[in-house]
């Protein structure tokens, strides 16, 4: 059938509309390779309108894997669908885009800061003679953007504490980086400064601030529109990104009988807030907190119980050290991770030589990965050593 001398195919061939609606349907790194088909297609799939389409129509997909990083070089892509191999099988990097950060020529190395939305906040290395750069970087796409130095020359004699990615695909293509640092008046205050991608350029933000002295700014996690901060001793803090203001939040949670804390985290998960703490040495239980949206108050969302995993792996238990000692037991929380549209959070949990991922609902476990000897080797024969992890979502997003 032809239609004004054309026929058909080429009809639907030319026709954006319809072409862009097939190509939603297609996960990011199918689409990366489809861009060469054609010039339309390119535009189709370059365009930040398609991105945002594309990032809310699969936003039920969640993580598609963790990045854990042991070393400046040593990065470990474990898939969350599936097994993760591990010592001698097939290679989990194989369907990661990168198996070292090398994608900026930086002379002082690179290392993750933060992930948020699919992109990632990296940095250089301190080094004697080298400026630090700071890099937004999409895994998927390989592309990566270095900001412009902070501030100008006025902040060569400021102090940065913290630098925090606050980036939602579903409402925009750009992103802003949010800066603390101090001011050049008084090392008693504090002073907001964003990046934006829009602009591409950094700009102060408000006037100084005062924090509670033992803010962890260099922890920040975007949630609810927003970069929030903790203190070890409970204190909170919030900045909304687009009114630029800061807001309160409910105290956190913390234990009357707390004793030594052996571990704490704060994260963020498909939307969700997070946060808990373990105390004392022998302890394998404990609470996972939510924070409500409307910023009402924390509630208890799972209780955890890691007893089993006790049991089934007998080597977590350092029975030669004092049982006082806060790493008695070699279990590390890496990542809370919400999965499936029915949105089951599962934590990574960490042992010597090997990846656990714990169904905090079903009380379930399984291994996710397992270390082979090449990469115990350094180690000894705790095996032990991974203990950041950052979150992997396919996107389009441009940087």
């Amino acid at each position: 059938m032809k239609l004004q001398g054309y026929s058909a195919n080429e009809i639907i061939a030319a026709n954006e509309d319809l072409i862009s609606e097939i190509l939603l349907l297609l996960p990011a790194r199918s689409l990366l390779r489809f861009k060469c088909v054609s010039k339309l297609w390119l535009s189709i799939i370059s365009g930040p309108r398609f991105s945002r389409r594309h990032a809310r129509l699969h936003a039920g997909s969640g993580a598609s894997g963790v990045v854990l990083r042991r070393t400046p070089s040593d990065h470990q892509f474990l898939p969350l669908g599936g097994g993760g191999g591990g010592g001698g099988g097939d290679d989990p990097l194989s369907g990661f885009p990168f198996k070292c950060l090398d994608f900026a020529p930086d002379p002082a190395g690179l290392k993750i800061l933060q992930s948020c939305g699919g992109l990632l906040l990296c940095c250089s290395f301190r080094k004697i003679g080298c400026r630090r750069n700071y890099y937004v970087f999409n895994p998927t796409t390989g592309q990566f953007a270095m900001l412009p130095q902070l501030g100008g020359a006025s902040s060569c004699a400021t102090t940065v504490y913290g630098v925090s990615l606050a980036f939602d695909p579903f409402k925009s293509s750009y992103y802003d980086v949010v800066c603390v640092r101090s001011t050049v008046e008084s090392a008693y205050y504090y002073q907001i400064e964003i990046y934006s991608s829009r602009d591409r350029v950094w700009r102060l933000s408000g006037s100084p601030f005062v924090a509670p002295f033992d803010m962890v700014f260099d922890n920040g996690v975007f949630w609810n529109g927003g970069v929030h901060w903790i203190s070890p001793t409970g204190a909170s803090l919030c900045f909304d990104v687009e009114k630029e203001q800061f807001g309160t939040m409910p105290r956190l949670p913390i234990s009357e009988n707390r004793g030594c804390r052996r571990f704490r985290y704060f994260g963020e998960s498909r939307g969700h807030l997070h946060f808990f703490e373990i105390y004392g040495s022998r302890t394998a239980q404990f609470k996972i907190f939510e924070l409500e949206k409307d910023y009402s108050g924390w509630f208890v969302k799972y209780h955890v119980e890691l007893d089993s995993i006790v049991t089934a792996f007998p080597e977590v238990v350092r029975d030669y050290m004092d049982p006082v000692y806060m790493n008695y037991y070699a279990i590390v929380m890496l990542h809370l991770v919400r999965e499936g549209n029915n949105e089951e959070s599962s934590l990574l949990v960490h042992l010597p030589g090997k990846i656990l991922t714990y169904n905090v609902g079903d009380k379930t476990f399984r291994k996710l990965y397992e270390m082979s000897a090449d990469q115990s080797k350094g180690y000894g024969s705790l095996q032990y050593g991974w203990v950041d992890a950052y979150e992997f979502i396919e996107t389009l997003a441009p940087v």
